[in-house]
C-alpha cells in the first residue's frame, strides 16, 4: 500500500488527519506509535527525527509529509475522492485555511496545554500559562459561538478541512471546559461533528486510550 500514517489514536491533531483519510475512504496503512516505547520511537524518529505525529509516507512517491494540515492538503491534491476538504477557489481556500488554523491554535494548542499540565511532575506546573490557555479557548468559544448560530460546518453547507481540525479539538476542548448552556451552537456543532460518520469512526479507535486523559 502506497499510504503510511503513523499515528496514535487519541491525539487530537492524528484524528484530525484520520477524518481526512475516512471522509474519501482513502486507503492507508495505519503505523500507531508508542513514544513510550522505545523500539516504536526510534522506528518512528527514523522517518521523521521530530518525533511527532501524525506523518505520512507516500512509499509511491517516496515522500514523507509531516503536520495534520498539511497531509489533509496533500492527500486532497495528489489522492482526491468525493468530499472536496479544501476548497478549488483560491479565496475559499484561504478561508478555509483560517478556520483550520483557528481551531488548531485557539482551540486545541490551549486545550492541550490544560491537559497536559495536569501530567508534569508535582511542583513542575504552570498555572499562569495554564490560566492563559484557559483565558484563551473560553474567547476563541465565545467566537465559535458567534458563528455557528447560523452555519452547519465550519464553512458553511459544506464540510471542509476546518471541520476535521474543529472536531477533536471541541471535543477535548469540552472535557476540559465543558461547552453545555454556555456555549450551546459550539456545542450543537460538536454534536454535529460526533454524529459524522468519519469523526465517529475515529473517535470509536480512540475510546480504549481515553482513560488515559487525565480528569
Amino acid at each position: 500500500m502506497s499510504l503510511k500514517l503513523y499515528f496514535h489514536p487519541l491525539s487530537s491533531f492524528c484524528q484530525k488527519a484520520l477524518i481526512a483519510f475516512y471522509e474519501n475512504d482513502t486507503p492507508f496503512e495505519p503505523h500507531i506509535v508508542d513514544l513510550a516505547d522505545a523500539k516504536s520511537s526510534a522506528a518512528f524518529k527514523a522517518i521523521w527525527p521530530i518525533g511527532r505525529f501524525p506523518v505520512l509516507r507516500d512509499e509511491a512517491n517516496d515522500r514523507t509529509v509531516p503536520e495534520s494540515s498539511i497531509i489533509i492538503e496533500y492527500l486532497a491534491q495528489h489522492y482526491p475522492g468525493k468530499s472536496q476538504l479544501v476548497p478549488a477557489d483560491p479565496e475559499l481556500a484561504r478561508r478555509t485555511r483560517l478556520q483550520d488554523r483557528f481551531y488548531d491554535l485557539y482551540v486545541n494548542v490551549p486545550m492541550q496545554k490544560i491537559v497536559t499540565d495536569k501530567l508534569r511532575p508535582p511542583g513542575k506546573n504552570d498555572p499562569h500559562g495554564v490560566e492563559e490557555a484557559k483565558r484563551l479557548l473560553q474567547t476563541a468559544c465565545g467566537l465559535i459561538e458567534q458563528e455557528m448560530a447560523a452555519r452547519t460546518w465550519a464553512m458553511g453547507d459544506d464540510f471542509s478541512m476546518a471541520d476535521c481540525a474543529a472536531a477533536p479539538a471541541l471535543f477535548y476542548a469540552n472535557m476540559v471546559t465543558p461547552l453545555g448552556d454556555a456555549f450551546p451552537s459550539a456545542a450543537a456543532y460538536l454534536g454535529r461533528l460526533m454524529d459524522r460518520p468519519s469523526y465517529a469512526r475515529a473517535l470509536k479507535e480512540a475510546k480504549p486510550y481515553l482513560a488515559l486523559v487525565p480528569k
